[in-house]
């Protein structure tokens, strides 16, 4: 199938869905129930190194990389097939993260996959915990949190002013918000059902998505719900020691948007109109 052909099938299913155009590289023939979505841009030899070593858990979810557009030669076919990435999609249209995550949960969701584990793609996270999201997925749970900040996480070179940030600002808000404890809610290594994402009245599929509204918004919004088991699981996330700390939000204007996003889910600004 095309990736027109795609879209369009999508589309004509799910008229309400609004996702960004993408480009649609089937690489490989699905062999899981669950998917590993990893989000990148231009992020070179970091992404090939973490696509290598995800390599080892490809018999037991299928891993796709969801591209904002990346222009560094990073995502060669040829190197994707030898990783056994199962495809790649690469977003034409506007949007940045969660225009990214709209696009993947569309397509995962229209290959009927149970569940859809995400994760960034600057190598900062351990992998290794992989395993622990589709056993939580297999369980039941449908929102499924990484926590470097729970019995078995571990937090490695954290930039101090997240660290304040996070435990003083971040999490407090998601927890008040959420009317549940969060520990980590800045950390992108998460795993959703199929049924989460699919809710229409939690509606992910709507353009007001764009950056970082859809993580803030679906922890919310599934621990306020009864019928949506939600959980944090441990997990480990290293910065490096020196040089520069790999991330794609700038120091002022980046953090300003941030807090901005984050109050205005608190507040409630992203439930769908009634």
């Amino acid at each position: 199938m095309t990736k027109n052909d795609t879209q369009a099938t999508i589309r004509k299913a799910h008229k309400t869905w609004d996702f960004p155009d993408f480009k649609l590289d089937e690489i490989n023939p699905k062999k899981s129930d669950y998917c590993i979505c990893v989000f990148v841009i231009n992020e070179g030899v970091r992404v090939q190194k973490q696509l290598r070593a995800m390599k080892k858990y490809t018999k037991s979810i299928d891993v796709v990389v969801a591209d904002g557009g990346s222009t560094d030669g990073s995502l060669e076919k040829s190197f994707l097939k030898e990783q056994n990435v199962r495809a790649l999609l690469t977003k034409t249209g506007k949007g940045k993260l969660s225009a990214q995550m709209r696009m993947a949960f569309a397509w995962a969701l229209n290959e009927g996959y149970k569940g859809v584990v995400v994760v960034d793609g600057n190598g900062k996270d351990d992998i290794t915990a992989i395993p622990n999201f589709v056993t939580l997925l297999k369980d039941g749970y449908d929102h499924i949190q990484g926590s470097r900040f729970v019995p078995g996480g571990k937090a490695i070179n954290t930039p101090l002013s997240r660290e304040i940030g996070l435990h003083f600002i971040h999490a407090p808000l998601i927890s008040i918000a959420s009317r549940k404890r969060h520990t980590d809610t800045t950390n992108g290594f998460r795993g959703y059902s199929a049924k989460l994402l699919a809710d229409e009245a939690i509606a992910v599929f709507r353009d007001i998505f764009v950056t970082y509204e859809l993580h803030y918004y679906l922890a919310i919004e599934s621990s306020r719900r009864k019928e949506y088991k939600t959980v944090e699981t441990p997990v480990t996330r290293a910065y490096p020691k020196k040089g520069k700390t790999p991330t794609k939000i700038s120091p002022i204007k980046g953090n300003l948007h941030i807090l901005a996003v984050l109050f205005r889910a608190v507040a409630g600004k992203y439930k769908p109109a009634k």
